[in-house]
């Protein structure tokens, strides 16, 4: 258990101990808000981009629908998952206070070091951690990158 110190240390009801979430529960925050992207954000997006491609640059809709080797339909995917991750994690827990929908679900919350709110600087940079390959095994540690880099952590709420 871990206590953070308040900047008001006078107030005894600031002083609050705090329980890191645990590895399983950071598993599951990351299973359910990879699989909301994954299927529900990255089919609105592609849907959205699709149109956009369709109605205004119809020469490059023809050419990524019917030919068989085109590196363009690659790097528009993994155009579109970087902008999920960035957009999905930022938006969440810079205005849900700290909470996707797996962190919801787990009774968990992304905090800085100093048990203060997340700023929007730091979820952006916890979410472009994210995208750092391998980041996603530094969760089998004891602490994974993008809490380290940007001095955040989650924590149990419930």
């Amino acid at each position: 258990m871990e206590q953070v110190q308040p900047e008001n240390p006078g107030l005894f009801e600031d002083f609050v101990q705090q329980r890191t979430a645990s590895t399983g529960q950071r598993f599951v925050n990351w299973l359910v808000d990879n699989l909301l992207m994954r299927f529900g954000l990255s089919f609105l997006t592609g849907y959205v981009v699709g149109f956009f491609i369709a109605n205004f640059f119809p020469a490059f809709a023809e050419r990524i629908t019917y030919e068989q080797d085109t590196w363009d339909l690659i790097i528009l995917g993994y155009a579109i998952g970087i902008f999920n991750y960035l957009i999905y994690y930022t938006i969440c827990e810079k205005a849900f206070r700290g909470y996707t929908l797996g962190k919801l679900i787990t009774g968990t919350r992304a905090i800085r070091e100093d048990g203060q709110e997340l700023t929007f600087k730091d979820a952006f940079l916890r979410s472009l951690c994210r995208l750092v390959p391998f980041e996603v095994f530094s969760g089998l540690g004891d602490r994974p990158w993008h809490d380290a880099w940007t001095d955040t952590k989650v924590i149990q709420v419930r």
